[in-house]
């Protein structure tokens, strides 16, 4: 495990080491699933390399990183976050749950944080296919649009795969849907009909997928 010392070149070194080996990030050098979530104003990745950040502050005018994988003792987050401050970039850590039902406190929580969004912004976890999607598609429902629309940001395309127990994410989508939307505004009904525990107990994963998802891509 990284203890998160960068300040010297053994110290980037071992970073470097932990996130290309431990924490799979030389598959992320060949993939980026960069995507627009909200035009100017919010953006979507997998867990981005110093380069692409900086990248990301010359072409977009970059002023905020959300880590929606939370603070972590790996080379990924000591590098990301190192070149955040470097960057003069805001750094939140948004931690959410990829395989179980959204904690409400922290869909509040990140309604909060993007209530005063210092935008454009960048949001990554470690693979940005499942807790980058449910993000991506909190922020279409706080920016007015739909829950079909808040789906799609749950997508094979990121590699999200709605079989598996990161399809709980969907599931949550579809519940709102079916209980309040149109009546009912979004976070309001997550503050105080949204039922957590309910969705955790009615939801089924796959087996294979789950196999593939957990155990082949060893995913968060």
């Amino acid at each position: 495990m990284f203890d998160g010392d960068v300040s010297s070149w053994r110290g980037k070194a071992r970073a470097w080491s932990d996130s290309l080996l431990a924490d799979h990030a030389m598959f992320r050098l060949l993939w980026d699933n960069f995507a627009v979530v909200v035009p100017g104003k919010l953006y979507r990745s997998n867990h981005p390399t110093p380069a692409r950040l900086a990248a990301a502050k010359r072409r977009l005018g970059l002023r905020t990183v959300i880590n929606l994988r939370g603070q972590r003792q790996c080379g990924s987050d000591a590098l990301s976050r190192a070149s955040a401050r470097a960057l003069g970039l805001v750094h939140h850590d948004m931690a959410f749950e990829s395989r179980g039902a959204p904690h409400r406190d922290r869909i509040l929580r990140f309604a909060a944080i993007y209530a005063e969004l210092d935008a454009p912004a960048l949001m990554h976890c470690k693979s940005g296919a499942d807790r980058a999607g449910l993000a991506s598609g909190l922020a279409v429902l706080f920016e007015g649009g739909t829950a079909r629309q808040a789906a799609t940001q749950l997508s094979w395309r990121y590699g999200h795969f709605s079989g598996s127990r990161t399809g709980i994410l969907d599931a949550f989508f579809r519940l709102y849907a079916q209980e309040a939307e149109g009546r009912v505004p979004f976070l309001d009904w997550v503050e105080h009909q949204y039922d957590e525990a309910g969705l955790k107990r009615h939801f089924q994963a796959g087996r294979a997928a789950t196999l593939f998802n957990d155990r082949i891509l060893q995913r968060e």
